[in-house]
């Protein structure tokens, strides 16, 4: 125990509720409430109201901890322990025991720039760092340092912060990093953002210390809050909140009023000094969704209330990506193309003004099975007179995606060839096959990590010649010498020359075995040419491009 004089609560050990008003008169923080019926005629707050913050910060002593590891931890480096014990009245011999309390003023406290950390990235989203001034695109872990802005175009971005606050950017906003302090082993942070235009949803830890800050400016309005869930979207001239949990301080800078859960405040340049405050529409009530899907499509209802729309906000549970927003008429939502996990699922009701109101979320876990697809054709054992031909399959489940494969072997252990990942239930290979056997399956993928592969089935290509490009023409009085590239395993060439690019209109047909031919044309007039492969085999052929013939 302390072997000096202590303040009294320290060296009594204060009831929680004596304690409790012993720490608000040290700090001096003051509280408003919001009369609604009021609205904005409410007296400006005072300096104390707007800030939220104390002067002192008080700290335990844990097991072990000695003064002068205190001061090296907590302390910037203009303060010491001496004067850390001259500050709570104590003698400089003094000896800390665990639960011991110290009083630290908060300018004392060692301050470090804190990073912030994307979390989730959608779309395009880019990052300009106040270092170099560079702008590149924003991916998931990147690191956003003081100074530095995000600026979203169709995408958006969840951003956490070094308590555990997060704020999710949406489209088309531009968000500046001005402050990302944190005070030492204190664990208190200092934010300060600002938000040039678009919209931001944050959701902020508890600020119970002195010198914990959160605050977002707009060119016409600064919100700040100590532990909530509210959104901001600035537009020219103007700036519009909505509070979902807890008080958010919102209004001109200097003139803020104290905004509670179910309501949203508006500022307009246009009307100084006035804080136009509205009722949220409250939340929908959903229908019950079983706890878990198996299946999609799934419906997503709730009771009609009226409302002109609403909006659906789809999040991933565990890391906070905005995986979907849609604006709807109607009560009810088709859930569709998921992968499998935990979801959030917001529904809030837009008043007329376009204002989401208070949401009710529905939480559900997607959990889908792939399932093997069923081959159509090629049939088994079937022959192939084509390089590039076209698989088909049938689905067995929903939501599934699948690729064809296609191997020389039936284990697959060499893959010659494959199609994308798509819904469609037909594809090409990704490039052509030569002649031989091969074996072909489809891979079906349903919810991001549930693969099913049905069982294999042989083909065999017989295979196409490549088609013929001319690759010269010389012209002779009213002679025409053709050239054209030469295919290896081709026993000769059909020429065709029409009078039109359509081929319809077939002038001259004949079977050359060389690479080149000479036709005599009648001047004045148009014709084309083209050619073709041919093989004694099942090999098929393809004409190549037609090429344009004129003598004057």
């Amino acid at each position: 125990m302390l072997r000096s004089l202590l303040p009294r609560c320290a060296r009594h050990r204060c009831s929680p509720v004596i304690a409790l008003i012993a720490l608000a008169t040290l700090s001096g923080t003051a509280t408003g409430e919001l009369p609604l019926t009021r609205g904005s005629q409410l007296a400006p707050t005072t300096a104390i109201q707007q800030a939220g913050t104390g002067t002192d910060w008080t700290y335990t002593v844990k097991e072990g901890e000695l003064l002068d590891t205190l001061a090296r931890e907590l302390l910037g480096p203009a303060h010491s322990g001496a004067q850390l014990l001259s500050y709570n009245q104590l003698a400089s011999h003094t000896v800390l025991a665990p639960g011991d309390t110290l009083r630290i003023p908060v300018a004392w406290l060692k301050q470090q720039p804190e990073p912030a950390k994307a979390i989730a990235v959608t779309g395009s989203v880019h990052l300009i760092t106040a270092s170099d001034g560079r702008q590149r695109p924003l991916t998931e872990n990147s690191h956003i340092r003081v100074g530095d802005e995000i600026l979203s175009r169709s995408g958006s971005a969840t951003i956490a912060l070094a308590d555990g606050s997060t704020v999710r950017v949406n489209p088309n906003s531009r968000l500046i990093f001005n402050k990302l302090t944190q005070y030492g082993k204190a664990g208190m942070v200092d934010t300060r953002l600002r938000l040039d235009h678009g919209g931001i949803s944050t959701q902020v830890q508890p600020l119970e210390r002195g010198g914990a800050r959160f605050e977002v400016e707009t060119p016409s309005a600064v919100a700040a809050v100590r532990g909530t869930a509210f959104s901001l979207q600035a537009h020219p001239g103007t700036t519009d909140l909505q509070v979902t949990e807890g008080v958010v301080a919102f209004g001109p800078a200097g003139r803020t009023r104290n905004i509670p859960a179910g309501y949203s405040a508006s500022v307009d340049s246009r009307r100084p000094g006035i804080v136009d405050i509205f009722q949220l529409p409250p939340p929908p009530k959903p229908n019950p969704l079983p706890p878990q899907l198996q299946t999609l499509p799934a419906e997503l209802s709730w009771i009609d209330n009226g409302a002109p729309q609403h909006r659906i906000d789809i999040f991933e549970a565990d890391s906070g990506r905005w995986i979907r927003s849609d604006a709807i008429r109607g009560s009810q939502y088709t859930l569709n193309y998921l992968d499998n996990g935990r979801y959030a699922i917001n529904v809030a009701s837009l008043n007329t003004r376009g204002i989401a109101g208070m949401p009710a979320t529905v939480a559900v876990d997607i959990d889908l099975t792939a399932r093997p697809a069923t081959l159509v054709s090629p049939a088994a054992n079937a022959d192939i007179n084509d390089d590039l031909p076209a698989f088909r399959w049938d689905y067995r489940g929903n939501n599934e995606v699948g690729r064809v494969e296609i191997a020389e072997s039936e284990d697959f252990s060499n893959l010659v060839a494959s199609s994308e990942w798509a819904p469609d239930n037909s594809a090409l290979p990704s490039r052509p096959l030569n002649p031989g056997q091969y074996y072909w399956r489809v891979v079906t993928e349903a919810g991001g990590n549930s693969v099913a592969t049905s069982a294999p089935r042989p083909f065999v290509v017989n295979g196409t010649l490549p088609p013929v490009h001319i690759l010269s023409i010389n012209y002779i009085d009213s002679q025409v010498r053709i050239f054209w590239e030469k295919a290896d395993t081709a026993d000769g060439y059909l020429l065709q020359l029409s009078e039109g690019p359509e081929f319809r209109n077939i002038v001259k047909e004949a079977t050359v075995q060389d690479t080149t031919a000479a036709l005599r044309l009648i001047p004045g007039r148009r014709y084309f040419v083209r050619l073709k492969a041919l093989s004694d085999g099942p090999l098929a052929s393809r004409w190549g491009p037609g090429r344009e013939l004129f003598i004057e």
